[in-house]
């Protein structure tokens, strides 16, 4: 406010100047996990062996899922010594942790829950996830730019009406980066039944893909 009003008496020119955002829905058609392996040993080069076995075996696994190769990625490999905490008593060393971690980013939504559990079965015990997210979502974005656009007009207008004026002269439009954020579910999808077992359910819900812009606005009479 400080910055309008002095740049205002600088040029003696009126103009009003807003930050107005909107929000769009839509539905994924993307989903990232993070699946890993994390094991212990008494010697830090035992628990990261350990780790490249069962991780090897979980990266085969998804090889064997169909999952492409450039669609999966390492996110972090860790190694941590591990102490037990006693009250009163000098913490005792009992090893060391190692974990390595991959995201997988899945197309197929009705996939994620069997391979989820696929992966459990073949050694993954560090899965956190998912993420949901739109791949292109220009459309959204091209929607949420409009509505933002009026609604900043609109606005405009009426403080233009407040202060006297007859109208609004646009003098200036600055986008920001616009963002993705997973929002309310909708129907759960159905639970598959594999024989005995149910495979881990998901709910996709919708993304909100939201666009904020600032505008500047001339007060005309």
């Amino acid at each position: 406010a400080w910055q309008a009003a002095e740049k205002q008496h600088e040029t003696g020119i009126p103009f009003v100047g807003l930050v107005v955002s909107q929000q769009v829905l839509g539905d994924p058609d993307k989903a990232t996990i993070s699946a890993g392996v994390t094991t212990r040993a008494q010697t830090a080069v035992a628990a990261m062996q350990q780790n490249a076995v069962e991780m090897d075996r979980v990266l085969k696994r998804m090889d064997s899922l169909g999952i492409p190769e450039d669609r999966v990625q390492t996110a972090g490999i860790t190694l941590n010594p591990q102490y037990n905490h006693r009250q009163n008593l000098p913490p005792e060393f009992i090893g060391y942790e190692a974990t390595n971690r991959g995201t997988v980013d899945l197309r197929n939504l009705e996939r994620i829950g069997p391979v989820l559990d696929a992966l459990v079965a073949a050694g993954a015990n560090n899965l956190s996830g998912p993420n949901w997210e739109i791949v292109n979502d220009e459309p959204q974005k091209a929607q949420a730019r409009k509505a933002a656009f009026a609604k900043a007009q609109a606005q405009a207008e009426e403080y233009a009406r407040m202060a006297g004026y007859s109208g609004v002269r646009l003098l200036a439009v600055e986008e920001q980066m616009g963002f993705q954020q997973p929002m309310y579910d909708r129907a759960p999808q159905a639970i598959v039944v594999t024989g005995s077992r149910i495979s881990t359910p998901t709910r996709p819900g919708q993304v909100g893909t939201q666009v904020t812009m600032t505008v500047k606005y001339e007060l005309t009479r």
